[in-house]
């Protein structure tokens, strides 16, 4: 029996990819950054190709670290919301338009105003609203603005899966990564699709997460052939990369943006909330942030210093005497809000502030911006929740774990492998070649928790008041915001 598997993520800033055995233990791992263009704050592009040479990059180095036989499989996970196009040969007609990207907004707005109540509730069961970043609304920009290069288009395609085109010859993906163009059993919704001419011959066929895409044959050995697994969004790897395996167990992703991801046995309706179609009985609702440990990223730039000298700074004030309310918004709100018009503010400044009182904010707002995710997915969930599963780079200082634990009001169990898309690609991939029975007994087996940031009651009412204020300021600086955007 083969005993090592390989899981990539292809993430927002760079693919990472790792060998683990069937423990979940990492064997090797590497991590390939690429660059992100922002010409403007609504176009974020990024260049397909950059993908794929990394993630060959990572699977030629962790792979030949052991025999070819030795692997069971390899599976890719990926960002969800960022759209390649690309010709009948699989090469891109058109920079890939990134879930940052809100250049679509006109677009969205339209065809969300044609959906009835009575459609969002029987092909999703919730209140659902096409944004800039959903793939019809993409679609739809792509064939106005440019009908030369749409008409060249043969697929639309995630990053994980234009990998795996390239990689194995095969054009698939799965439902959950074609999640906004899926009804609640995993078929594409028609009646969506057909808004735009012609974008239902333009996307690919739908396989399980854990089925067999095809194979993948290393560079410098020709006979070596791996099975490759479909692979789902990095959403949902992650959750079962930081040890969610039912319904009852939540997590809570730090990286590009924050993620809260509540896995139940049932769902309400809740506006502003991803409840997904059911999977083995799992019902799992989400969302995501705009700018989550980024938004620490985007201050460390502006001030010219690394991001460790501001979590320092940060760490040397008092939380109970902090004043400054930062609104994470830099490029609109994602989960719950989803206004793609709504932009960062600092509110509460004083004279006498500095960088310390700053940096602090920018983690208390990110936490501010995730609690009031949090409490919204509770509700779709309609299951309590005292611990989540924490996972990402976002959470490696400890400081910053303790402050979103006190936010939220739960435990947080860090996960020991943090880069848990990795991992759960991995899992998927055990339990598509049989390595693990199911889900659940490979997540059980392949992840392990390292430590636990319980909430400081201490902190609970003022981090109550900064969550109403928080909630005020947004609506406050709504109309500035869309006549500034």
């Amino acid at each position: 029996m083969p005993e090592y598997i390989v899981g990539v993520d292809i993430g927002t800033t760079a693919v990472k990819g790792a060998l683990f055995d069937s423990g979940g233990v990492c064997i090797r791992e590497r991590r390939v950054t690429y660059p992100t263009t922002r010409h403007s704050a609504t176009e974020v592009i990024q260049n397909p190709d950059d993908w794929l040479q990394a993630t060959q990059q990572i699977l030629q180095y962790v792979c030949d670290s052991v025999p070819p036989a030795a692997i069971a499989g390899i599976c890719l996970c990926g960002q969800t919301n960022t759209h390649a196009f690309v010709d009948a040969e699989g090469k891109p007609v058109f920079p890939a338009i990134t879930w940052q990207d809100t250049r679509c907004d006109p677009q969205a707005r339209r065809l969300d105003a044609q959906l009835t109540d009575e459609q969002r509730r029987r092909w999703w069961g919730s209140d659902v609203h096409i944004a800039a970043s959903h793939t019809i609304s993409r679609m739809a920009w792509l064939a106005e603005q440019h009908p030369d290069l749409w008409r060249r288009v043969a697929c639309v395609l995630t990053p994980k899966d234009y990998c795996l085109l390239h990689l194995t010859g095969q054009r698939v993906s799965d439902a959950l990564s074609c999640f906004d163009l899926v009804d609640l059993k995993g078929l594409y919704i028609a009646d969506l699709i057909d808004q735009v001419h012609g974008a239902h011959e333009r996307l690919p066929p739908l396989l399980e997460l854990t089925a067999t895409a095809g194979t993948y044959t290393r560079q410098s050995l020709t006979n070596a052939r791996t099975p490759m697994m479909t692979g789902t969004m990095d959403g949902w790897a992650s959750m079962f990369g930081t040890g969610v395996a039912g319904p009852g167990e939540g997590a809570y992703l730090s990286g590009t943006s924050e993620i809260v991801i509540l896995c139940s046995d049932r769902r309400m309706n809740t506006p502003g909330i991803v409840s997904f179609m059911p999977v083995n009985g799992w019902h799992v609702h989400a969302g995501p942030t705009q700018s989550g440990a980024d938004s620490l990223r985007w201050f460390a730039d502006i001030l010219g210093r690394p991001i460790e000298a501001l979590l320092a700074l940060a760490a040397g004030v008092d939380r109970a005497r902090a004043r400054v309310l930062f609104l994470p918004h830099l490029q609109g709100e994602r989960a719950p809000l989803w206004d793609s018009n709504s932009r960062g503010a600092f509110l509460g400044l004083t004279g006498s502030m500095g960088a310390a009182d700053f940096s602090l904010g920018v983690l208390e707002g990110v936490a501010l911006s995730a609690k009031l995710l949090f409490d919204e997915a509770v509700k779709a969930a309609s299951h309590d929740y005292s611990r989540l599963f924490l996972a990402g780079g976002g959470a490696q200082s400890d400081l910053w774990c303790q402050i979103r634990a006190d936010v939220l009001g739960v435990e947080l169990q860090r996960a020991a492998y943090l880069d848990a898309g990795v991992l759960g690609a991995a899992i998927i991939a055990a339990v598509g070649t049989g390595v693990y029975s199911d889900l659940s007994a490979a997540i059980r087996s392949m992840t392990r928790a390292e430590v636990s940031f319980s909430p400081d009651p201490r902190h609970a009412d003022r981090y109550a008041e900064a969550l109403e204020l928080y909630k005020s300021a947004y609506r406050g600086l709504r109309d500035i915001n869309r006549r500034l955007a």
